[in-house]
């Protein structure tokens, strides 16, 4: 497959009980291969679904969209054809899709799914379409369409910075969870504050949707070092097989909610001239480690091995957590 070696650390971390485990067997099982960016968790996924014989689930919000390949670290061509994949290149960038709508979706898949494999996989980096998929989303007020529409005009006049600042203001917790170049999610948060005068974050009571099947969490946790490291390549990486150039193509288009990423925001300021390329290129390097920060903060704080999310008293789901290896 031509995956590098740390891929297969199932085994170099004495881990292969995992693998090997008879529980996986005659159950429905939904692992979930869950880490930072850059961590490794394509490689890992396939790997999975080729021993188990089974099907893949993405569960990046950014690999939905066919128009973006390169910035998003989609599976290659080869690793498509290796193991079926599921919610890779289903839209495109100008289609609205929520969190609500890969829940919906991705349990109709797994349903098919375990109707002839007991195990089924899933990865992304995207930790809160990760919970939707097996704990279900919280119930939060309607909000009007007036309501959003009004947001929508503060964010193309004003930019993020305004949202930052009323966000900030309204629901500081939820400003220190949120992905702040993720202007979707950060019109939603402000929509519910301003509809309910609550914070967004108060109506997170993590109650959750019972599930047919049973998720295990793996997480890949790497030094911090190690892991920063592993990302400057990438982003070296994705120049050298044409970011730039697909970030021009997306140009005309940069207003998008799905263009509002790491990788595309910084060379679209390059394309208008207001950056080198090397200054840009910078920047996707530190904005991917911030984002790479903010995914482990998440996960500490409300993913799967949080001691925080129980169901009757017990975690969420059975959590693995694999240190890797440079």
């Amino acid at each position: 497959m031509g995956m590098h070696k740390n891929a297969f650390f199932l085994e170099a971390c004495g881990s292969s009980n995992f693998m090997t485990n008879p529980s996986l067997e005659g159950n429905k099982t939904l692992i979930i291969v869950g880490g930072p960016t850059a961590s490794g968790k394509t490689a890992l996924a396939i790997r999975l679904a080729q021993h188990f014989g089974t099907e893949i689930l993405s569960a990046d919000s950014r690999q939905f969209y066919r128009e973006m390949a390169i910035g998003t670290a989609k599976p290659t061509p080869e690793e498509l054809q290796l193991v079926k994949h599921h919610f890779i290149d289903s839209l495109s960038i100008a289609e609205a899709y929520t969190v609500g709508d890969f829940e919906r979706d991705a349990l109709k898949v797994l349903d098919e799914i375990f109707q002839t494999h007991s195990v089924a996989v899933v990865t992304g980096g995207s930790g809160l379409y990760l919970k939707a998929l097996c704990e279900g989303l919280d119930a939060f007020p309607e909000t009007p369409v007036e309501v959003r529409d009004a947001l929508e005009t503060l964010y193309r006049e004003k930019g993020l910075d305004a949202l930052h600042e009323e966000l900030r203001t309204a629901d500081p917790v939820y400003y220190h969870t949120v992905d702040l170049k993720n202007p979707h999610r950060l019109i939603r948060a402000l929509a519910v504050c301003r509809v309910s005068g609550q914070p967004f974050s108060s109506f997170r009571k993590k109650q959750f949707s019972e599930r047919a099947f049973r998720p295990i969490y793996l997480e890949l946790s790497w030094e911090r070092a190690e892991l920063y490291r592993r990302i400057d390549q990438r982003v070296l990486g994705m120049m050298e097989n044409g970011l730039l150039e697909e970030a021009r193509t997306l140009l005309p288009h940069e207003n998008l909610t799905a263009l509002q990423t790491v990788g595309y925001q910084e060379l679209f300021a390059h394309l208008r001239g207001e950056t080198t390329l090397d200054e840009a290129i910078a920047l996707i390097q530190q904005n991917s480690r911030r984002y790479a920060k903010r995914q482990l903060t998440w996960s500490r704080r409300d993913g799967f091995g949080s001691t925080s999310i129980r169901r009757n008293g017990r975690p969420s789901c059975n959590t693995w957590i694999f240190p890797c290896r440079g």
